[in-house]
């Protein structure tokens, strides 16, 4: 078995619900209430401002947490609603709070698959992705955008899915991570919603940005963003040889590289587990470290 890369997950966060937390001058945190194996203690969202503020990531339709952003907003005017990405834990609720505050809706376009659909096949997280969200504007990377009374710099980080963002605050050393990187997990990369090979280039954007401290959509702060980013990528490759070593082995299957490599995880962990797993195959095949036969009931792996 390949030796385990140093990646630490920190599993300790726990959020007072609803509750306003202030971060940093012009950020602040409010947790919502859908925890789950795939949310962790729930989504966080987030204002942006001082007098003026933007609602970063908004969350779930549920009237608690709605009731607790507007609390923390506090009556103060709201810009814009903003989000990383359109999962629905993250966006249900982006139409109907963008339209209660009579504000536009600003994320990086409407969800789209990162490759086609092949013959066949269908994607294991279509009912979590919101379809039909339109936004107002489509944000683009690198360029600076005004949220509440201070301004933020677009960075696309697709992986995740295909438009996934990360928000830098320029005059900190503060980035807005999503879904991307976070520090009780790594993230689920499920083809064809997303992409490993994005992923992975994602990666090494962030690590190479001014940014120290991540503050994700789920869990807690993360102090060295870039040294755990390092991490997660190092986590990921081992995963790639840990594949490879599978089929090396003999497991000509998806479900025998997974049994090979999470023998002992639950069930709901495992089924994540094959998504990415997956990814990971099409990531070695591109590559060129795999041979994928494809057929109508799985695919066979063999090593190139």
């Amino acid at each position: 078995m390949v030796p385990l890369s140093p990646l630490a997950f920190d599993t300790s966060f726990r959020p007072a619900i609803g509750a306003r937390v202030d971060l940093a001058p012009g950020l602040a945190r409010i947790t919502a209430s859908n925890a789950s194996p795939y949310t962790f203690t729930g989504t966080n969202s987030f204002l942006i401002g001082v007098d003026k503020v933007a609602l970063v990531d908004p969350g779930p339709e549920d009237a608690t947490h709605l009731e607790s952003l507007h609390r923390a907003i506090a009556g103060r005017p709201v810009t814009a609603v903003l989000l990383t990405h359109t999962h629905r834990d993250h966006s249900d609720s982006a139409a109907g709070l963008a339209q209660r505050y009579g504000v536009p809706l600003w994320f990086g376009g409407q969800h789209r698959l990162s490759r086609p659909l092949r013959p066949f096949e269908r994607n294991p997280i279509k009912r979590s992705c919101d379809w039909d969200l339109i936004p107002d504007r489509t944000l683009h990377d690198g360029e600076t955008i005004e949220a509440g009374d201070l301004t933020i710099t677009v960075h696309t980080t697709p992986g995740h899915c295909a438009n996934h963002l990360a928000f830098g605050l320029p005059e900190t050393d503060i980035l807005l991570s999503g879904d991307h990187v976070m520090g009780w997990n790594s993230t689920l990369v499920a083809v064809p919603d997303g992409s490993m090979a994005d992923y992975f280039a994602s990666l090494e954007k962030v690590i190479a940005l001014p940014y120290r401290h991540y503050h994700p959509a789920h869990g807690g702060p993360i102090a060295d963003g870039p040294a755990h980013a390092e991490a997660l990528k190092a986590h990921r490759q081992m995963r790639n040889d840990q594949l490879l070593a599978a089929v090396g082995n003999g497991a000509k299957t998806l479900g025998a590289v997974v049994k090979a490599i999470y023998p002992t995880q639950p069930p709901k962990i495992r089924m994540a587990a094959r998504m990415t797993m997956q990814a990971h195959v099409e990531y070695l095949e591109e590559r060129g470290a795999l041979k994928v036969s494809r057929r109508i009931f799985g695919m066979r792996l063999g090593l190139a």
